[in-house]
C-alpha cells in the first residue's frame, strides 16, 4: 500500500521541504497523509478542471508544483477549487519553492541545452538560479529563437540590444536562469558578468532597467519555465511507485491565450 505520506517523504528526500521559503505553502494543503493512494494526477497548478478530472479517474490525489493554499482561508466554500477538492475528496500535495532551488533550475538548464557553471545567488542559504556559459555566442534574436523551440513556447518577451546604437552587434556568451518570476534577479545577473536573463512573468520596469544596463532579458513564461516539473515528477515517482498510476493531468494547459 503507497499513501499520501510516502509520496511527501520520497518528494522531501529528493527536494526537502525544509528548505522552502518562509513565505512558502510547500505540502499537504489538502486530505490526510495516511490515506492510500492508487492514482495520482500532476500538473503546474490545481484549476476546477483539474479536479474534475481527477474526479472521472479516480485520482486521490493531485500533486502540483504552486500550493492549492497559499494565504490564510477564514472560510471555505463548497464552489471554490479548495471546497471543490473537499467535496470531491481529493488530497491536494505540493512542492513549491523547495522544488525550485533543489531542482527546478537545474532541470530548465537541460531543457535549454545550457551547462549550470555556479548558482546566480543565495536567498536566505539556499541556491537561486543558475549560471551558463553557452558552447557558441548568440545574438539576443538567436537565443530567443533557441527558448521557443526548446520550451515550445508561443511567445518569448525579450529587449533585443541590437536595436540600440550603444549596445548594436553585441553577442550573448553568458546567461542566467531563474524559473518562474525571476525578474527581480537581473542585478545578480549583471554582477555575474552575465549578457543575459532567462525567466518569466517579467514586468515593464525591469525590461527598462535592464535595457538601460546592457542586459538582455528573456520573459519565457511561467507556465512554460516551470511546467517542466510535471514530467520529472511523473518519470521520478512512477520508478519509485511503480504500483501507482501518475499521470500529467489533460487539463494541465497554459490558461493564458495569445492573439497571433
Amino acid at each position: 500500500m503507497t499513501t499520501i505520506n510516502d509520496i511527501y517523504n520520497h518528494i522531501n528526500s529528493i527536494a526537502p521541504y525544509s528548505a522552502q521559503e518562509s513565505y512558502d505553502n510547500s505540502g499537504l494543503c489538502v486530505g490526510n497523509k495516511n490515506r492510500e493512494v492508487t492514482n495520482v494526477l500532476i500538473a503546474l497548478d490545481v484549476t476546477k478542471d483539474i479536479i474534475l478530472e481527477a474526479k472521472q479517474k479516480n485520482a486521490q490525489l493531485i500533486l502540483t508544483h504552486h500550493p492549492v493554499i497559499f494565504h490564510a482561508l477564514k472560510a471555505i466554500d463548497p464552489e471554490t477549487v479548495v471546497g471543490m477538492l473537499l467535496e470531491n475528496s481529493v488530497a491536494a500535495l505540493c512542492a513549491h519553492t523547495n522544488f525550485d532551488s533543489a531542482l527546478m533550475n537545474d532541470i530548465l538548464c537541460k531543457k535549454l541545452e545550457l551547462a549550470p557553471v555556479e548558482p546566480l545567488c543565495e536567498e536566505n542559504g539556499v541556491a537561486m538560479g543558475c549560471v551558463c556559459a553557452l558552447e557558441k555566442e548568440m545574438s539576443a534574436k538567436e537565443l530567443a529563437k533557441h527558448i521557443r523551440s526548446c520550451l515550445d513556447n508561443t511567445v518569448v518577451r525579450y529587449n533585443d540590444l541590437d536595436k540600440t546604437g550603444m549596445y548594436q552587434s553585441r553577442m550573448i556568451t553568458r546567461v542566467a536562469v531563474c524559473s518562474g518570476s525571476g525578474g527581480s534577479l537581473w542585478r545578480d545577473a549583471l554582477s555575474k558578468g552575465c549578457d543575459a536573463l532567462i525567466t518569466g512573468d517579467v514586468k515593464h520596469d525591469v525590461f527598462i532597467d535592464a535595457q538601460n544596463s546592457g542586459l538582455s532579458v528573456f520573459d519565457a513564461g511561467h507556465f512554460h519555465t516551470e511546467n517542466i516539473f510535471c514530467r520529472y515528477m511523473k518519470e521520478e515517482l512512477s520508478k519509485q511507485f511503480p504500483r501507482v498510476d501518475f499521470e500529467v493531468a489533460a487539463n494541465n494547459v497554459e490558461v493564458v491565450s495569445y492573439r497571433l
